[in-house]
């Protein structure tokens, strides 16, 4: 299977002369296309800055990352622009959605800055929000909408471009229980019904283990990994639990 995301080596430093942090400490790893990865750490392990680097918010100090071939540690800011733009999708933990435009509206953006087809949009935005169980919606603005509406519609306009790579950060931090699960659940419909690629940064094991495998980051380095296989959700909660239980306690 082919690898969507492949990181190697990847340094982050901040800081100059005698007051430098290494966020980033020679992380490696990849991602296959359809695999849904979390990744886990305590404040300050550098968990958030891994996702900034492969987003391409940030860039790296060294080491290289590699999307669908494409090495977007050497790209300009127009090339990278235009990569992040047709390979990236992006769930955010605040949604993101623009208040003046229905949730139709917002998904279809996505599609209309990539200058595509209307009638083309028209059909694949109906299809995105039947699979993610937002249709009742589509005529809504975002505050006549539920937290798990707004985000299911935030990751609705994520993936209708079929980006290579789709990147969540703590995607349900302002949901309750129940729209977080929802959510959750629409993750694993679209890597299992679309093949979707997802990276998630999250702090929270039970959204962690909807995943397919769990990378720790411990003082900017990879810590270790959990795979979840042929385990159940509360088989593989139960061993998140164990990991954070070794790497000190609360992940944050």
């Amino acid at each position: 299977m082919q690898n969507i995301l492949q990181v190697r080596n990847l340094e982050k430093i901040y800081g100059s002369k005698g007051n430098i942090t290494k966020a980033l400490d020679g992380v490696s790893f990849d991602v296959p296309e359809g695999e849904y990865v979390g990744v886990m750490g305590a404040s300050g392990s550098g968990k958030t800055t891994l996702l900034n680097c492969v987003s391409t918010i940030d860039s790296a100090t060294a080491g290289n990352i590699y999307i669908e071939g494409t090495d977007v540690t050497t790209l300009k800011s127009s090339a990278l622009a235009n990569f992040r733009c047709k390979k990236l999708g992006f769930i955010f933990q605040d949604y993101n959605l623009l208040d003046t435009l229905t949730a139709f509206e917002n998904i279809a953006l996505a599609l209309t800055i990539t200058k595509t087809n209307p009638r083309v949009v028209e059909q694949r935005v109906r299809d995105i929000a039947e699979k993610l169980g937002i249709t009742g919606v589509m005529g809504k603005y975002p505050v006549q909408m539920s937290g798990g509406e707004r985000q299911r519609t935030a990751s609705a306009r994520a993936i209708v471009t079929d980006p290579a790579l789709v990147l969540a950060d703590e995607p349900t931090g302002a949901l309750d229980s129940k729209s977080a699960k929802a959510l959750l659940e629409s993750f694993r419909a679209m890597v299992k019904e679309m093949q979707s690629t997802i990276l998630m940064v999250t702090h929270d094991p039970f959204s962690a283990s909807y995943a397919d495998r769990i990378l720790f980051i411990r003082d900017g380095k990879l810590f270790t990994e959990l795979v979840r296989g042929a385990d159940g959700r509360k088989e593989f909660f139960d061993k998140i639990i164990d990991v954070m239980a070794v790497l000190g306690g609360e992940v944050a």
